[in-house]
């Protein structure tokens, strides 16, 4: 079988998006924890593709981070049309045989089963182009597909230069095409530029391809809405719900409750056990994997992290964590940098826990800030515990041994060391490491002044 390369063209400015920020892509905009041109990417990855070329252009750089450990980065340095973006990848594909598939990248909603149906189309049908049509109730704005009486395909007719007759065909240009490599490249050359704006656009080339009698044909995809353009944040939000539908029902398909699928975000890589039962609100994003009978109450979200089996997460913010099992999480708990909690722990109301390790057992249960620590074997921090772990310039580490008890309203400066078996008193600043087996009482005199109250209100003007 010759070799199949794929095009993602993502290099378009994105006016539409409205965005201030200048450094920003249109396909670099999040949907689901993905970038739109993130899931382009995985849905041609699975395919026998040899290289993905990716071509940048606005907002270049930060498409560049997102797809550089997947694609070639080809740079279109003047957006001079789609037919010109193409070009640029001369220099790697020109007079190459094999088949040449080309996506937009911002066309999120595309499935591999789609491309790969088109491109088995393709080969089968001995092309030398393939364009992916659909069938559509409303055709307006799109490039109609005007065949003859025998069905052959004679032209693509914008909705511009279509006459009363062109535009009530329902059969649209989709965007997406399977080139002979070959004959894509010793062909752009010949592209004439668009008299209106001196662009080179792709369609261009369909025309000619059709005119000249090459072997031209069409694969219809069965859900329009797979290739649905992202153009501006409405079409961002309509395609956010889209996915989002898709994605819960493949999940409950797997036997997984979820309570309120309209209120519940889950990006495309997540994973999650049998069992697991999700309540309204819930965001899954990013590198999340979830055990086996899991409950994840309400207005969760859980942001790259592992969770283990039977655990009951409530109305917590998880992020780049890993979670053991028998765990209690919640409610309004915070965790982030990549914290990772053992086994029978308890984080609990308003706790935070920043770059932490805990090891079994260990319970922090109300309002509590840790951060950048180890806290060993079941150990206990009181209501109010705060480490300090930053001085402004660096960010320094706490160790905190097995057994210790450390009492409510306590704040510990880092860098320190507390061994094992140790008692931090209610109330105590630590400064200086505790070694274990001992006490620590880290609080200043306290001293009452009889009748200071009025004094200080006359001072101040209130009395």
């Amino acid at each position: 079988m010759k070799k199949m390369n794929a095009i993602i063209m993502a290099a378009g400015k994105g006016t539409r998006m409205k965005s201030l920020d200048t450094t920003k892509s249109k396909v670099a905009f999040d949907l689901l924890g993905v970038p739109l041109v993130g899931h382009v990417l995985n849905a041609l990855k699975p395919m026998d593709i040899e290289t993905i070329y990716t071509i940048v252009g606005h907002g270049g750089e930060t498409t560049k981070k997102i797809v550089k450990n997947d694609s070639v980065v080809v740079w279109q340095r003047e957006q001079k049309g789609t037919g010109h973006a193409i070009m640029q990848c001369a220099p790697y594909l020109a007079g190459k045989e094999g088949t040449t598939l080309i996506v937009s990248g911002d066309t999120p909603l595309i499935t591999t089963q789609s491309l790969q149906h088109l491109v088995d189309t393709h080969l089968q049908g001995g092309f030398d182009l393939t364009i992916l049509t659909s069938i559509v109730d409303d055709p307006f704005g799109y490039g109609r597909m005007v065949r003859d009486q025998h069905g052959r395909l004679t032209a693509i007719v914008e909705e511009i230069n279509a006459n009363d007759e062109e535009k009530k065909i329902r059969e649209i240009n989709t965007g997406f095409y399977v080139f002979n490599n070959e004959k894509l490249f010793r062909h752009l050359n010949d592209l004439p530029p668009n008299p209106k704006n001196g662009e080179l656009n792709i369609t261009f080339l369909v025309k000619m391809f059709i005119e000249q009698g090459f072997n031209v044909g069409t694969d219809t995809v069965a859900a329009f809405e797979e290739t649905l353009g992202t153009n501006d944040r409405a079409q961002l939000a309509e395609a956010r719900q889209i996915l989002q539908k898709r994605i819960n029902h493949q999940h409950m398909l797997n036997g997984v409750t979820i309570e309120n699928p309209e209120n519940t975000f889950i990006s495309p890589q997540v994973r999650i056990g049998q069992d697991t039962v999700i309540q309204s609100g819930v965001y899954l994003i990013g590198d999340v994997t979830i055990g086996v009978g899991n409950v994840i109450t309400a207005n969760t979200t859980i942001e790259n992290s592992t969770i283990g089996d039977r655990n009951h997460i409530e109305s917590s913010k998880i992020i780049d964590s890993n979670l053991g099992h028998d765990n209690h999480i919640g409610p309004n708990a915070h965790l982030r940098g990549h914290t990772v909690v053992g086994n029978h722990c308890r984080v609990g109301n308003f706790v935070e826990l920043k770059k932490v390790e805990l090891k079994n057992g260990v319970k922090a249960a109300h309002l509590t800030y840790l951060g950048d620590c180890l806290i060993d074997e079941n150990t206990n921090i009181g209501c109010g515990t705060i480490i300090a772990n930053y001085d402004g310039k660096t960010k320094h580490h706490t160790h905190i041994g097995k057994n210790v008890f450390v009492g409510s309203g306590s704040t510990l400066i880092s860098p320190v060391h507390i061994g094992d078996d140790v008692l931090i008193a209610a109330g105590s600043t630590v400064t200086k490491d505790v070694e274990t087996g001992a006490m620590a009482i880290a609080r200043s005199q306290q001293t009452n002044k009889p009748g200071f109250y009025d004094h200080w209100m006359k001072k101040i003007g209130k009395k």
